[in-house]
């Protein structure tokens, strides 16, 4: 196998997309287009990868970093002069070089591997990547001679009414005998309406050479769909999500409803997990086995663990260990940390705090900055009060604790292990072991009260 070397085309602007993010920088299911072509391109283990960069190459730098070459496209001038800014870096090296659009999100390893098989079996000068369409509308047709030979690409606006009815045309995807390629890319001239140099100029001054063109027709169209605005953007998102969820659903997951289920490319979940519709899983979030994420719940960058069930609710940045729940309706914030077998009911927020195992916080709760033991029971409405409007302060509630209703903890609090809070105390102090801490006015009743009132003159009140 010779040489292989990729070109990343992703220095277009992108006007039509009408956003101040670089077109390539566009998420698809998380992750951003040319990043999602590097990745499948990284498969190949190619010699060489350069990414051509011209509006937005800061950013471009910034999330690809190290993993290409790069090379700076100052004029947008045409594809052909993109390709020829990678002259310094490839020119003259002998192998095979692919060329594809950074806003091509959908192309897979596969595809790419079995175009460069084929080029190289073919022993071709150039091999353009074909697909079979059942409305070739607007794409270039792939003309060829009763022996299959390619004799031509001819666009839309240039095809005669025969040559409009072929169904196989250019992906814009190109496998190139790399000395070829650059010994030609000086001759192509830029005489059309744009005034631009355009690398399907190549193919038919190739030919007039006496080299071999090939062409490979991949299985799918939909691999090759190009992403100019927001209506093609949306339709990338929804062929990627048909995907992710498919290979999940291979893998052993449950999903309900797939057509309302968004879950993002790196996310990694284990078998027998059910996912109910409207829910959104996106980053870097990993869940494990047999659990359950409920309808209505989004998990951003999330550590679920086996046998956990989430209901409705939120977990960003947080960490759920195994045979945990929570919800409907609560929100792990980041920095949560949920220990086995804890029970976080219903309009709870977890924020920077871990709790301990088996320890429950039913209900209408915030716990902020702050260290929960296990076996602890956290009763309805408490409020950790850990802001004094310049600085977050701590608390830490040792094990066995019991917190009552409506109960306040003004941090920093260390309440020891076995200790107790009365319902309805609000606590500025520390509570030693097996000690319970009332922090209330005792209560008084004030007899006959209803009398002063203005009510109890009325008749209809008696």
């Amino acid at each position: 196998m010779s040489n292989r070397y990729v070109i990343i085309l992703a220095a277009g602007k992108g006007t039509r997309m009408k956003s101040k993010l670089y077109k390539v920088l566009h998420p698809v299911a998380g992750r951003a287009m040319v990043d999602h072509v590097l990745t499948q391109v990284e498969k190949l283990d190619p010699t060489i990868v350069e990414t051509v960069i011209g509006s937005g190459a800061e950013k471009v730098r910034e999330l690809l970093g190290d993993r290409t070459k790069y090379a700076l496209q100052k004029e947008q001038l045409g594809t052909a002069h993109a390709v020829l800014q990678t002259e310094d870096v490839l020119a003259g090296k002998e192998g095979t070089t692919l060329i594809i659009n950074g806003d091509c999100p959908l192309f897979t390893a596969e595809t790419f591997e079995k175009l460069f098989a084929y080029h190289e079996e073919q022993n071709a000068a150039v091999t353009i990547l074909t697909a079979h369409a059942d409305n070739p509308f607007g794409y270039g047709r792939m003309v060829r001679d009763s022996d299959g030979n390619v004799v031509k690409i001819v666009e839309q606006k240039d095809a005669s009414e025969t040559e409009k009815k072929i169904q196989e045309i250019n992906t814009g995807v190109f496998c190139f005998d790399n000395e070829l390629l650059f010994s030609n890319l000086h001759n192509v001239n830029n005489d059309n309406a744009q005034g631009e140099y355009y690398l399907p100029d190549l193919i038919s001054m190739l030919k007039d050479q006496g080299k071999k063109v090939a062409a490979y027709q991949m299985a799918d169209l939909s691999e090759s769909m190009g992403v100019n605005d927001r209506v093609a953007l949306s339709h990338a998102e929804k062929l990627m999500q048909t995907r992710i969820n498919e290979a999940h659903m291979r893998d052993g997951v449950t999903i309900i409803d797939p057509d309302n289920t968004y879950i993002d490319v790196d996310v990694k979940i284990g078998n027998d997990t059910i996912i109910e519709p409207n829910t959104k899983i996106f980053g870097k979030t990993t869940i494990g086995s047999d659990c359950l994420i409920g309808s209505g719940s989004r998990l951003e960058d999330a550590t679920i663990e086996d046998n956990v069930k989430i209901i409705s609710s939120t977990v960003e940045s947080a960490v759920m260990h195994t045979g945990s729940d929570l919800g409907p309706n609560s929100h792990l914030r980041p920095k949560a940390e949920i220990g086995k077998d804890v029970h976080v009911g219903n309009f709870c927020e977890i924020k920077n705090a871990k709790i301990g195992d088996r320890t429950k916080v039913g209900h209408l709760t915030y716990v902020g900055d702050a260290t929960l033991g296990s076996d602890i029971n956290v009763g309805c409405g408490v409020v950790f009060v850990n802001y004094d409007g310049v600085k977050k302060w701590h608390s830490n509630i040792g094990d066995h604790s019991f917190i009552g209703s409506n109960s306040n903890i003004i941090a920093p609090v260390e309440m020891e292990d076995h200790s107790f809070i009365a319902a309805g105390s609000t606590i500025t102090s520390d509570i030693p072991k097996h000690a319970m801490a009332i922090a209330r006015q005792r209560q008084t009743n004030k007899e006959d009260f209803w009398n002063r009132l203005p009510l109890s003159k009325s008749e209809d009140w008696k």
